[in-house]
This record gives structure tokens, C-alpha cells and sequence, in this order.
């Protein structure tokens, strides 16, 4: 095998596959990316056997082949290159020279036939969504991350299905953590129905796919019967899906009863960080009164001291004492681009909802904690 390609097409992609070849695994050919030809290019593949993502680059083919090559390897080396064409060059015994004039590495490679096989997508019928709202999407809901020790599938995942109503056509993605939960959804016009069954997509997973997003143009997406793809100018990525259910959200989201209180987002936001300065991991919480036209926030620290303070808002109803996480509306207002936004609390044992005043395709639920 032997070609030349430019460096910032092949360090692109292998700052990109980072992620999945530095991830711990019992095999260490996924430590590796697997280099091919293909009519005058290159494809270069890489996977943690969970997710996988392929690529197709111009380059300069002189001798056809194969090879296995450590990826965080390759990467630190490319990327010290001076700008132009690298050549990369399999002499002998799996040894791979990588060199310019002026320079070279002799690098050992792996075999290529242990490389582990990606699911192939030819023929797969695609969903196109601009790629801008594909990353707006996750964006609003891998945030709420697993715990290290956490098991259950629908905490690791995140929740996504096509919904066709009478008035309404729209891909919903929601994603939970048990004390809170995210959802958003993208409006389209599409007849056809994208996906024949709901999805349970692995939020690691959907970390990878975001690295390829950059807001411009357009995204295809598509479900196999086992895994998530998503496919963007000339790299694809599959995720394995997560076996299991998701609990129903959609009757904790529905507002019954309860008050409307619009607030300043920049404020409200700055509010909950001097509240949550005194936090600790034994206590995180906050007690937020609202009564009489005011919201009074107390934390109290039993290891370091107290801190109160108040904002007026428009609420006339009956005096509600409910303690929250304050992280946990932080990381929401994070993702919220209003200036002022909506909380809908109804007492201290339902969650608050929390919306955007003209965004309405996301919103966030955060659930009361014990007093």
C-alpha cells in the first residue's frame, strides 16, 4: 500500500475518531483506524464496537492495500507535519513509513484483517434534516449525562421517535437522568414515515455524531433494525442502538394546573450560580419560596454557611415552598436562547417545567427534591 494525501484531510478525520480509539476496550485493534483504497481514495474507518464511523478522502493511490494503524499515533504525528502532502507507505513485516522530504517515521501497524467489520448502510432509506437542527437537537440533550456506575438503558440513552399526529409531523428526541428530563423535537413535512419503531440511541455515541456537525448544510439520518446512522458529505457514523423502554414522559409534561412566571433568562440564570456557590455533592440543594409577587432562593451548608436572595416576579397565587438542584436548571438555561423564559410550577411535589417564552421545541423538567 502506498499513497499521498494532504494533512488537513487526514487530520481531520483522525481528531475526530479520538473519542472511539482512546476508549477502553478488551481488543486493542480498536486502537487503531483501518487505511484502504477505493478508486483513487481512501477510506479510513475507526470503532469502539459500539459506534463506528467510515470516510472517503482523495488521495494520491500508487500501490493498493490495506493497513492497522494506532490512531492516537498517527494523529500526534500528522498533525506536528508542516502543511502539504504526507506519504504513507507500507514497506515490510506490517511496517509503515510515514514521511515528506524532509521527514519520516517508521511506524509498526496491526493486521487489517482483525480490524472488527462496521455495519454497512448501502440502499438504507434516509430522513434529510438540516444539520444545524440535528445538532440542536442533541446538543439539548446529551447534556444530561450518565453517572460512571449507570446501568439502565434509558438513562444511558437518549429517546427517539417519529411522531405523526393530525395537526403535527415531527422527530422527537428526550433524554432523562431520573431528576430531571430534556425534549425537543424538529417540525418537517415529510409523508413518509422516517422510522418504522422508537429508537434508544446511546448519548457516547451521539457525542461522536456531534463532532462531525458543524451547522452548515444538510444531514441524512436512518435506522437498521439494530443501529442509528447518520451521514454527512463523505463520513457515515452507526451507533448501536440500547435494548429497553423509556418511561412515559409525556404525563409528566403535561401542564394540568398550576402558574405561569416569566422570568429574565441572564438574571434568573446568574441568581442560581451565587446560590449554588456554597453546594457541595452532600448539599446540593436550595429552597425556592415563591410568594407574594417575589422569589426568595435559600442555601444552607451546614459545613460552610447560608445564602438568601430575592427577585421580583409576577406570581399572586398561593404561597409554593419547593426545593430544587439549582445545577440542574443552570445546565438547562445553558441551552436556552430566549431572553426570557417560562417556569410553570404547580407545588412542591411536581416538577417544574421550564420553556423558553418563543422557543417551544425544547423544554426541560426538573424534579423537586426532599426538604
Amino acid at each position: 500500500m502506498k499513497f499521498s494525501i494532504d494533512k488537513n484531510d487526514i487530520r481531520n478525520i483522525l481528531g475526530k475518531v479520538q473519542g472511539l480509539t482512546n476508549r477502553k476496550s478488551n481488543l486493542d485493534i480498536t486502537e487503531t483506524v483501518l487505511i484502504r483504497t477505493v478508486d483513487g481514495a481512501i477510506k479510513i474507518s475507526a470503532t469502539d464496537l459500539e459506534t463506528g464511523v467510515e470516510g472517503v478522502y482523495p488521495a494520491n493511490v500508487e500501490a493498493q492495500g490495506e493497513i492497522a494503524i494506532n490512531a492516537k499515533k498517527l494523529f500526534e504525528i500528522v498533525r506536528e507535519f508542516p502543511e502539504g502532502k504526507i506519504n504513507i507507505h507500507e514497506v515490510e513485516n506490517r511496517w509503515i513509513e510515514i514521511n515528506n522530504p524532509s521527514i519520516e517515521y517508521h511506524i509498526v501497524g496491526m493486521k487489517p484483517d482483525e480490524f472488527p467489520e462496521i455495519t454497512k448502510v448501502d440502499d438504507l432509506p434516509f430522513f434529510e434534516i438540516e444539520d444545524s437542527a440535528l445538532k440542536y437537537m442533541i446538543e439539548r440533550t446529551i447534556y444530561i449525562s450518565p453517572g460512571q456506575d449507570e446501568i439502565r438503558s434509558h438513562v444511558q440513552g437518549v429517546y427517539f421517535e417519529d411522531i405523526r399526529e393530525e395537526d403535527a409531523k415531527y422527530i422527537s428526541m428526550a433524554s432523562t437522568d431520573i431528576s430531571r428530563l430534556s425534549v425537543v423535537d424538529y417540525p418537517h413535512e415529510t409523508e413518509d414515515v422516517c422510522f418504522e419503531k422508537n429508537l434508544l440511541i446511546p448519548k457516547k455515541g451521539l457525542n461522536e455524531v456531534i463532532k462531525f456537525l458543524d451547522g452548515e448544510g444538510k444531514v441524512q439520518i436512518g435506522a437498521l433494525k439494530k443501529h442509528f446512522v447518520v451521514k454527512k458529505g463523505r463520513d457515515t457514523i452507526t451507533i448501536r442502538l440500547l435494548e429497553g423502554g423509556f418511561p412515559n414522559y409525556k404525563i409528566l409534561s403535561e401542564k394540568k394546573d398550576g402558574y405561569d412566571i416569566e422570568l429574565d433568562r441572564e438574571i434568573f440564570m446568574m441568581m442560581l450560580k451565587r446560590m449554588s456557590i456554597l453546594s457541595t455533592r452532600e448539599y446540593k440543594g436550595a429552597i425556592f419560596n415563591f410568594a407574594g409577587n417575589m422569589l426568595v432562593v435559600r442555601a444552607t451548608n451546614p459545613d460552610i454557611g447560608e445564602s438568601r436572595e430575592e427577585m421580583v416576579i409576577d406570581f399572586d397565587g398561593d404561597p409554593i415552598e419547593v426545593a430544587f438542584n439549582p445545577k440542574l436548571f443552570i445546565d438547562t438555561l445553558n441551552f436556552m436562547e430566549d431572553d426570557i423564559v417560562v417556569l410553570h410550577i404547580t407545588d412542591k411535589e411536581k416538577p417544574c417545567f421550564i420553556q423558553g417564552k418563543d422557543d417551544k421545541h425544547f423544554f426541560s423538567l426538573i424534579m423537586p427534591m426532599k426538604i
